[in-house]
Parts: structure tokens; C-alpha cells; sequence
């Protein structure tokens, strides 16, 4: 493309020029076009030599040469062209953009020196452009322009290119930002936003992508049993299509306890729990949920010592509260099978292990907690994981914090357990294959990983540390505040509707450069369908509209539909 040619595209783009700012404070621009036509959160690029500065747009403010002119109505006291005039030399608008990257452009295509570059390059002599975190600051007076279609997959990578998924579209010009899932699995990531702004929406888009491109074995803890199979919109009415549904070879839905059905339908397979595989931690986790005392510990490690790892929870249930016989001289005594009879053999205070007794009365109770299992459930799981397919494991009537919590814990710590294992055999053994790539979803995070509770969860250790066993959650919450920050602070990807807490917005940004700058973005958020993407995943922050979960998203998802851009496309796009 000719200099005059480059110069007239790039010219038609531009909206401003940069009139001062820095790394840390931003860069302040004069924008050259009316305000109304750009908003909080477009995607600028600066053009500054041989550089491409791309940013994002976090402030829009008033500005004057005299304040007496922005104070005073001269439209009202002069005639309109000269009130006009006036104004175009005396008020004008500066943006405040967030600079997240820098891309050398080098020279211009089909130029002596394009090739020089590109021999370089293909040599080793020089490795090719990538997008580089800002280290320096454009020019004054270099010009910006919002992004380009190319800008976006150059920087967000190609919706064709295998690994990328698009999430969304930019505000203003509705180009495709993809999502590279590659990088997304390899680190925790969290979907977040207020009541009712669609988190399970964008949620099941992701889960789509991750099922369709194969990235991931993927479990789902079903809360609410809304990811199996299809279901009906409470607000439009309209039909949500099921992961099971659209994923029949892949996905298998398993109900908690046995003969369970999901909306009526039958699940492929059935969980049971064995009293065995249950374990004093995970009583230990319903501290709060069953008010607990802080003798708990004491008595339930008294009842391993006694009866061992695999049967104290039986022998517990079986016994009586308050049982007690007559002697022969009619004194009454705990009987045999009585909860004070044991304790008192075992030196534990009676009243604290009659306590616990009670209080554990409601997961005594609970139909899917069996001696004998009718079936390994939950190793059909790992295996269903481990062979490449995705669970959805629907909590059916069991809608309790209490069944939640027993039940996600106990079956991720099995499932941290046989990951461990494998990884540890592909690292010894020559020939071992490498673990699959699993991704544990989590809803109503908050409720297993909140400070009290998270020191006590397997997904707390997976957050730390389980990345290196191929294993990672995904956290669905509407109160990150209420996440402990060390798990938020392990946390790759963020992906954030609305929020209306300051607190909550401000766990999002945790740990995050320019933070401040997106606090205001992420408060002013529309309250469906708006997200803001941050973190590991993508290369910078960038405000877009999510896709929509309807017959359009399936349509594309599964026929891959669209038709492949050219490079030269690409690179005209980005001003060649």
C-alpha cells in the first residue's frame, strides 16, 4: 500500500491526538469529532513512528482554554456560525486512555525494507512482533483511531484459528474478540456479575466453546439444575438448550442419589456416596452450615482412632442418643449402643459427642449417603473425565447449602487425588500419558471458598496449586467480595458483568495494573449482556457484548460456520 494511501485511511480513522499524560496517569487525548461518538471502554490505537500503542478509553472530560468560555452561553448571545466557530477553538473534550500494549509495525508492506524485516525474521535473526506490555509513551500529537477488525485479531487472535472462541463483539463496531481457551484452562478463572445479569448465560458459552473445540474435560456442580438438559427462561419464556442436549456423545448428566430425575428426565447415571469414602474434613466443612462446636474435631478423631477411616461414620450412625438400661438394682446406665457409652470408653465428653450426634442428625439422613453404593458412581466420573467427556452433575431436590457443600468437596478431593496420581506417573514414567486437562465449575462460589471455609475445601488447594496437575476451577459468584482473597488472587481470567458493590468491584480488579482506571468502567456496565474481560485469558482488558445463548450461537458453534480473512485483509485493516 502506497505512504499517500496509508496516510488517507489512517487520517478518515482518527479521532484525536495525544496532548500530554504518562505510564502511570494515562494518556490524556484532544479529541477531534464530537464526544457523543465515543464512549467509556473503546478500544483506541495511537500511531507513533513505529509503534502501535493500543489502549483503552477509561474518562471523557470537558475541557477550555478560559473557563469564562465554558461558563458562559455565547450560543445564546452571538449568531449560531460564529457561536460555533467560537466553540471549536475554545471548548473541546480530552480522553483519558489506559495504555495495556505496544506492537512494533515495522515498515510498510512490499517495501525493501518489509523484506529486509521479514528475512530477518525468517533467519532467527530477529523474532517477529508481538504485542509487548507498554514500557514507553507515544509522541505528542501522535494520532489515534479507533480500532480496527484487524486490530482486534491481531491482538486477540483470529475467530478461525484453532483455540480461539469469540466471547463477544466490540460496543461500537461489533468486531468478533475472541477468547483464547488454550491459555484460559491452564489457570482459574471466575465469571462474575450481579443477580440477573446473565452470569449462567455466559457461563454456559464458555462451556460450550471449551466441549466444542475439545480444550478440556469439564465438571459441572450443577446447583441449580440449569447446564444439563433444556430448560425454559423464567422472564421470555423462551427454550435454553442444555449441554447434554447439544453434546449427546459428550456430555453425561448423573443425579445425586438414587432414582433421581432431572425436570423429569433420567439422568445417565446415578451418584451415590459411600459412608466409607466420607472423611472428618468433610464434616469439619459444615462447621457453620450445622453450627458446630469447637469440640467437633476432638470427637471425630476419636471416632477414626476407635473405629477406623472407613467405618467411624457408620458405627457413629448407628448408634443411639440418650440410650440407657437398668441394672439390677434399677440404676440407670448408657447402654451399649449408646453415643455416651462409646464416648465414655473413648474418654470424650458425652454431652459433646451426643451433641455432634444431632447435629450430624441431617446428613445421617441424607438417601444418597449409603453403606453399599449400587455402583462405583464416583469413579464412573473420573473415569467419564479422564476418557475426555463432561459431567454434569445435577443436585436434583437436593438444593441444601448442606448437600452442596458434603458433596462438591468429597467428590474433588477424590478427583484431586487420581489427578495427582497421574501426573505424577507421566512425570516418572517414559512412556505415561499426559493427564487430561479438567475444568471444575463451581457455583455459588463464595459459599465453599469464603475466608472462614476455604482453608478446609479441596478447591482451595486447587486454586493454589492444582495448575500444575492439569486441574483448574471455574468460579460462578455474584459476591466476589466475599471470596477469600488468596483465591482471588489466583484467579487467571476474570470475566465481570454488572456489579453494583464497590466491594465486589473491587475484588474483581484485585491484583490487576490499572485497576483504578476500570473501577468506573466496571460500576457503569449495562446490566445484561455488557462484561468486562480481564486477565490471563485475553491480552488486555476490553469492554464487549456478549454473544447471545440462542439458536444463532448453536447455529455457528456447531456448523463452524463464517468464511476465513486473508492476511491481506488483516493487514489492511491495521492501516497497510
Amino acid at each position: 500500500m502506497s505512504d499517500t494511501l496509508k496516510a488517507t485511511e489512517s487520517d478518515s480513522n482518527t479521532i484525536g491526538y495525544v496532548v500530554g499524560g504518562g505510564l502511570k496517569e494515562n494518556l490524556r487525548v484532544r479529541l477531534s469529532i464530537p464526544a457523543q461518538e465515543i464512549q467509556e471502554g473503546s478500544f483506541v490505537v495511537v500511531e507513533s513512528g513505529d509503534w502501535l500503542f493500543h489502549g483503552l478509553v477509561t474518562d471523557l472530560q470537558l475541557g477550555a482554554t478560559d473557563p469564562r468560555f465554558a461558563d458562559e452561553q455565547s450560543e445564546e448571545r452571538l449568531p449560531t456560525p460564529i457561536a460555533n466557530l467560537l466553540h471549536g477553538q475554545t471548548l473541546f473534550t480530552n480522553l483519558e486512555v489506559l495504555p495495556t500494549l505496544m506492537l512494533e509495525r515495522g515498515p510498510a508492506p512490499g517495501t525493501p525494507e518489509a523484506a529486509r524485516m521479514q528475512a530477518d525474521i525468517t533467519t532467527g535473526l530477529r523474532d517477529a512482533p508481538q504485542p509487548l506490555p507498554v514500557k514507553t509513551i507515544p509522541a505528542h500529537h501522535a494520532k489515534v483511531r479507533l480500532a480496527t477488525e484487524g486490530d482486534i485479531a491481531e491482538i486477540f487472535g483470529k475467530p478461525e484459528r484453532k483455540g480461539n472462541f469469540v466471547i463477544g463483539y466490540t460496543r461500537e463496531q461489533e468486531y468478533p474478540v475472541c477468547l483464547n481457551l488454550t491459555r484460559f484452562v491452564q489457570r482459574s478463572a471466575g465469571v462474575f456479575g450481579a443477580t440477573g445479569t446473565g452470569k449462567s448465560f455466559l457461563t454456559r458459552l464458555i462451556l460450550a466453546g471449551l466441549i466444542h473445540a475439545n480444550q478440556a474435560s469439564v465438571l459441572v456442580f450443577d446447583m441449580h439444575n440449569e447446564y444439563g438438559f433444556d430448560d425454559v427462561a423464567s422472564d421470555s419464556g423462551q427454550r435454553i438448550a442444555g449441554l447434554r442436549d447439544k453434546f449427546p456423545a459428550r456430555v453425561r448428566v448423573v443425579g445425586l442419589g438414587q432414582g433421581a430425575t432431572i425436570r423429569g428426565r433420567v439422568p445417565d447415571f446415578n451418584l451415590e456416596i459411600a459412608m466409607g469414602d466420607i472423611q472428618p474434613e468433610d464434616i469439619e466443612l459444615l462447621t457453620r452450615e450445622l453450627n458446630l462446636k469447637e469440640t467437633t474435631p476432638t470427637t471425630l478423631e476419636a471416632l477414626v482412632h476407635s473405629f477406623g477411616p472407613d467405618r467411624w461414620f457408620a458405627r457413629f450412625k448407628a448408634m443411639r442418643s440418650g440410650a440407657t438400661i437398668e441394672d439390677e438394682d434399677g440404676k440407670k446406665t448408657a447402654a451399649p449402643d449408646s453415643v455416651a457409652f462409646w464416648a465414655n470408653q473413648a474418654g470424650i465428653s458425652p454431652m459433646a459427642a451426643e451433641g455432634l450426634h444431632s447435629k450430624l442428625g441431617r446428613v445421617f439422613r441424607s438417601p444418597y449417603i449409603v453403606a453399599q453404593p449400587a455402583a462405583d458412581s464416583v469413579g464412573e466420573i473420573i473415569r467419564a473425565l479422564d476418557a475426555g467427556q463432561h459431567v454434569v452433575l445435577s443436585f436434583g431436590n437436593f438444593e441444601r447449602d448442606l448437600d452442596y457443600l458434603l458433596v462438591s468437596n468429597l467428590l474433588t478431593r477424590r478427583i484431586r487425588e487420581a489427578w495427582e496420581e497421574r501426573t505424577n506417573q507421566y512425570r516418572s514414567q517414559a512412556d505415561a500419558q499426559e493427564p487430561r486437562q479438567l475444568v471444575i465449575v463451581l457455583e455459588e462460589a463464595h459459599k465453599l471458598l469464603n475466608r472462614e471455609m476455604a482453608s478446609q475445601t479441596t478447591f482451595n488447594t486447587i486454586a493454589r496449586e492444582m495448575r500444575k496437575y492439569f486441574v483448574t476451577l471455574l468460579i460462578v459468584d455474584q459476591r466476589p467480595s466475599q471470596i477469600y482473597d488468596e483465591v482471588m488472587s489466583q484467579l487467571g481470567t476474570r470475566i465481570s458483568g454488572w456489579l453494583g458493590d464497590e466491594d465486589d468491584i473491587r475484588a474483581v480488579l484485585s491484583g490487576l495494573a490499572g485497576r483504578d482506571a476500570l473501577r468506573g468502567m466496571l460500576a457503569r456496565l449495562q446490566p445484561k449482556e455488557e462484561v468486562l474481560l480481564l486477565g490471563w485469558g485475553v491480552p488486555m482488558p476490553l469492554l464487549v457484548n456478549s454473544r447471545r445463548y440462542d439458536d444463532r450461537f448453536w447455529s455457528d458453534l456447531l456448523a463452524k460456520a463464517g468464511t476465513r480473512r486473508d492476511d491481506q485483509q488483516i493487514l489492511s485493516e491495521l492501516g497497510y
